[in-house]
């Protein structure tokens, strides 16, 4: 009874981290905060899902755990993957953000 109320709070945490993405998606104001947004808030939910679901189900414990560094693993670079080619399609940047990547470039351009 304990573990299933465990289990079920883990899932509803893990719920909890996705809704909060998912709202980061749509409010945020450009497509890199949006990558952080989903990037970050997804692996927290992802996790709270696995390890609830690890809680209900110990059968599948092995199965979740791999599954969970899978996860870890591969969702950051998809994340920088995702914004190095917006980066380089040129979508722009909010008006008040630093864009420090230009300032190199151009740096790197005046030495040549």
């Amino acid at each position: 009874m304990l573990g299933e109320i465990i289990g079920l709070l883990f899932i509803l945490s893990g719920v909890t981290f996705c809704a909060l993405g998912v709202l980061g998606i749509m409010r945020l104001p450009d497509v890199y905060s949006r990558i952080h947004a989903s990037g970050k808030v997804a692996i927290l939910g992802i996790f709270g899902l696995l390890a609830g679901t690890a809680i209900l189900l110990p059968e599948a414990t092995l199965k979740l755990l791999g599954l969970g560094v899978f996860i870890l693993l591969t969702s950051p670079v998809a994340s920088h993957a995702i914004a190095a080619a917006a980066y380089r399609s040129g979508v722009p940047l909010k008006q008040a953000t630093r864009d420090d990547l230009a300032e190199r470039n151009r740096a790197i351009a005046a030495e040549e």
